[in-house]
């Protein structure tokens, strides 16, 4: 390994070592070093968070066929339907959980900026110059809580269908026979509309991600 190899390794052990254990200003100075600000930081986390709600997407949507497929079963072996179902609502579970977590590191490198921004702005004293930093700021914060109320959004709207799965997945377990299949086929129709409810909410937050990412 070379020594320039090492020495990126090194920092990236730095970093993911500053950022486990909380010591988030030591990451902010960290990362200024390498001429990443906060406003750097937060539009790249916003674009985790977009990427992440893409993949989930697929995912749900995945979710939604496993259930068509256990529905539309006329025979064979059911408990391979069971797993598949399993296995997507395991992944959905784990990108919500990613997604969550996500968008706390959004809101926390927000919240940061936004207080050192208002802090560099008492400093000023040119009032031509600090009236302008100041409609700047409400304007950022402005377009923040649009970004953060669709991301809230979509993540609430994951909550009623990976419980739906679960109780799928559980039923299914208990239940590997025609009166299982019979049982899903009817909470087809509530499933879907929840399904095209959450693909709806993520398209929204996708969205208004891309357009902060771009003018922020």
């Amino acid at each position: 390994m070379t020594t320039a190899r090492i020495r990126l390794t090194s920092i990236f052990i730095i970093f993911a070592f500053l950022a486990l254990t909380g010591c988030q200003a030591g990451y902010y100075a960290a990362m200024e070093k390498l001429g990443k600000e906060k406003r750097h930081l937060l539009k790249g986390n916003v674009e985790d968070v977009q990427e992440s709600q893409t993949k989930a997407q697929a995912e749900f949507k995945d979710a939604l066929t496993r259930i068509k497929e256990i529905s539309n079963f006329d025979g064979g072996d059911l408990e391979r339907f069971y797993k598949r179902l399993k296995s997507s609502y395991e992944d959905c579970q784990s990108r919500a959980d990613q997604i969550e977590n996500r968008i706390d590191k959004v809101e926390t490198v927000a919240a940061d900026l936004f207080v050192e921004w208002q802090k560099e702005i008492d400093q000023m004293n040119d009032t031509t110059l600090t009236t302008s930093s100041r409609a700047s700021l409400s304007n950022a914060k402005a377009k923040y809580q649009r970004l953060a109320s669709t991301m809230n959004q979509s993540t609430k709207s994951m909550y009623p269908v990976l419980t739906k799965l679960n109780d799928y997945v559980l039923y299914l377990k208990h239940n590997l026979n025609a009166q299982a299949v019979g049982a899903l086929g009817q909470e087809m129709v509530s499933i879907e509309k929840e399904v095209t409810r959450l693909i709806a909410d993520m398209n929204t937050s996708i969205t208004e991600a891309g357009h902060f990412i771009e003018t922020f």
